[in-house]
């Protein structure tokens, strides 16, 4: 499901102009998006390979930015999936099919550091921070 379908506020309502057939976006999207919007949305490559979808968007509080989003990965019924924490610079938006774009083949996915939804990283260590945007080739972000 994407953002708009999750839109339960009209955040992200286009109206039709009848008189020109002109399409208005009205609210805040994309620039500023609801967080409970981007619950459930699809992630895929650049060859439009399937990557999972979001479970989880990870605040940090200190900063008040996004640090990570958790992706889901492989499994059948939430049986065997495993999850990743995807740096949000690693992510981009794809307004036009309604989509994340990650730029990572299926396979070196299938390799990254990950863990069950039973046993979660500390987030907030340092080295494991480090870990993790070494891997998608990020920076990590500098506290405000």
């Amino acid at each position: 499901m994407n953002y708009e379908e999750r839109d339960a506020y009209g955040m992200y309502r286009i109206d039709t102009v009848v008189s020109s057939g002109a399409d208005v976006r009205h609210g805040p999207g994309p620039d500023q998006m609801g967080a409970d919007t981007l619950l459930g949305n699809e992630v895929y490559n650049q060859k439009g390979e399937d990557l999972g979808d979001i479970k989880e968007i990870m605040l940090d509080m200190r900063t008040g930015r996004v640090s990570y989003a958790v992706l889901s990965f492989g499994g059948f019924l939430s049986m065997g999936e495993k999850l990743f924490a995807v740096p949000w610079d690693a992510l981009t938006l794809d307004t036009r099919n309604k989509r994340f774009t990650l730029d990572m083949d299926k396979d070196r996915l299938e390799g990254a550091p990950g863990f069950d939804k039973d046993m979660w990283p500390n987030m907030a260590d340092p080295s494991w921070a480090h870990g993790i945007n070494a891997f998608y080739g990020t920076a990590p972000r500098a506290d405000v």
